[in-house]
C-alpha cells in the first residue's frame, strides 16, 4: 500500500515508519523537520521536507492511505502561538481532507488526543462523553475530528485519541510524564513531582504504532477510539521509576488540575491487544541512556527547542 505519513519525523513517526516499511508498504514522509530527521534510508521511503499548511506541496497522487500525525504537539507548545496552532492543527487538516477526497484517497487515519475530553470526574472516560477541551491544542484536535468525521461517506475515517505516550524513539521526547520522570532520575539523581495525585492514562509507543497498523489491516474499524491502557498517578509513575533507579522523590505543589482516566474497551473489542506497559518504557529508557544512545538534550523537549530556535512567532 502507498501510505502518506504527515509529521513522520516526529516522536511517533520514527517508530511507526520503520514498521510500515517492514510490512512492505511504500511510505512518503512529509514533515517540516523542526526537530530533525533520524529516519534511516530505505528503497520504499520518500522523505519530503515541507510545511503542512502548503497543501500544494503535499503529494497525494496514488496515495491509498493517509496517517495524519502532523500538529503543534502538546498544550504549552500550542499556546505559544495560537494562530499557528489553528493553522497547522485544524485548518491544514481540513485542507488535507478536502484534497484527499478530491483525488480519491480511500483511507484517513487521524492522530487526535485523549486530552480533548478536558477535566472529567467520571471514573471511566469513554468515547461518548462530551468533549470539553481546555487548551488551543485540545480545541484544534476536537475541531479536526469533527471535520474528518464529515468525510465518512467519502473515505474510511479512523480516529485514535491516544493517552500520554511513553517509551523510546530515535526522535525522543522527554517532555511527557513517564519519559520525563525517568530522565530526571537518570540525569539529576532525583525526581521532582508536581502534585502527584493527578492520574494520567498511558500508552507505550510500540503499542500505539502497532494500533495504527491494526487500523490499516482492518478498514472495517471506523470512527473514534480511545487508546490508553494504564491509568496511573504521577506519583505512582515516579515510584515505579525508583524500583529501577533508587533516587529520592521530591513532591511539590502543582497548578495543573488535569486528572483523568480513559476507558479503551472499545478498541480492545476490535481484537487489538497491547503488548507493553509503562514499566517496559522505563526499563528501555534506562537501557538506552546507559548505552549512550540517549542523552538529556534540549532538542527532546518540544517547548524549549521551539523557544530556543524561535520556531514560532
Amino acid at each position: 500500500m502507498k501510505i502518506l505519513v504527515t509529521g513522520g519525523c516526529g516522536y511517533k513517526g520514527h517508530v511507526l515508519i520503520p514498521k510500515l516499511l517492514n510490512q512492505g508498504h511504500h511510505v512518503t514522509c512529509f514533515d517540516i523537520q523542526w526537530f530533525g530527521n533520524f529516519l534511516k534510508g530505505h528503497d520504499n521511503l520518500t522523505i519530503i521536507k515541507g510545511d503542512i499548511r502548503n497543501i500544494e506541496e503535499i503529494p497525494l497522487n496514488g496515495v491509498e492511505c493517509i496517517i495524519h500525525l502532523a500538529s503543534i504537539a502538546n498544550d504549552p507548545c500550542g499556546d505559544l502561538n495560537p494562530k499557528l496552532t489553528w493553522e497547522v492543527s485544524a485548518l491544514a487538516t481540513m485542507q488535507l481532507a478536502d484534497k484527499a477526497k478530491r483525488v480519491g484517497v480511500k483511507r484517513f487515519i487521524y492522530a487526535s488526543s485523549g486530552s480533548v475530553y478536558g477535566i472529567k470526574d467520571e471514573e471511566q472516560v469513554t468515547e461518548d462523553l462530551e468533549l470539553e477541551p481546555i487548551s488551543e491544542y485540545n480545541k484544534t484536535k476536537m475541531v479536526a475530528e469533527r471535520v474528518l468525521l464529515s468525510y465518512q461517506n467519502d473515505m474510511v475515517v479512523q480516529i485514535i485519541r491516544p493517552a500520554t505516550v511513553c517509551g523510546y524513539s530515535d526522535r525522543m521526547r522527554l517532555d511527557v510524564s513517564v519519559n520525563l520522570l525517568t530522565m530526571h532520575a537518570l540525569s539529576k539523581g532525583k525526581i521532582t513531582v508536581f502534585g502527584g495525585d493527578q492520574v494520567r492514562p498511558n500508552i507505550h509507543i510500540d503499542d500505539l504504532t502497532d494500533l495504527y497498523i491494526h487500523l490499516i489491516d482492518n478498514p472495517q474499524i471506523t470512527g473514534v477510539y480511545n487508546a490508553g491502557f494504564e491509568n496511573i498517578s504521577i506519583l505512582d509513575i515516579a515510584e515505579m521509576v525508583t524500583k529501577h533507579l533508587p533516587v529520592k522523590i521530591e513532591v511539590t505543589a502543582s497548578n495543573d488540575p488535569r486528572s483523568y482516566r480513559v476507558n479503551s474497551d472499545k478498541i480492545l473489542a476490535t481484537g487489538f491487544k497491547p503488548k507493553k506497559k509503562v514499566e517496559n518504557a522505563i526499563i528501555e529508557i534506562i537501557e538506552k541512556f546507559n548505552s549512550g544512545l540517549l542523552k538529556d538534550e534540549e532538542k527532546f523537549y518540544n517547548l524549549k527547542w521551539m523557544q530556543t530556535n524561535k520556531l514560532v512567532g
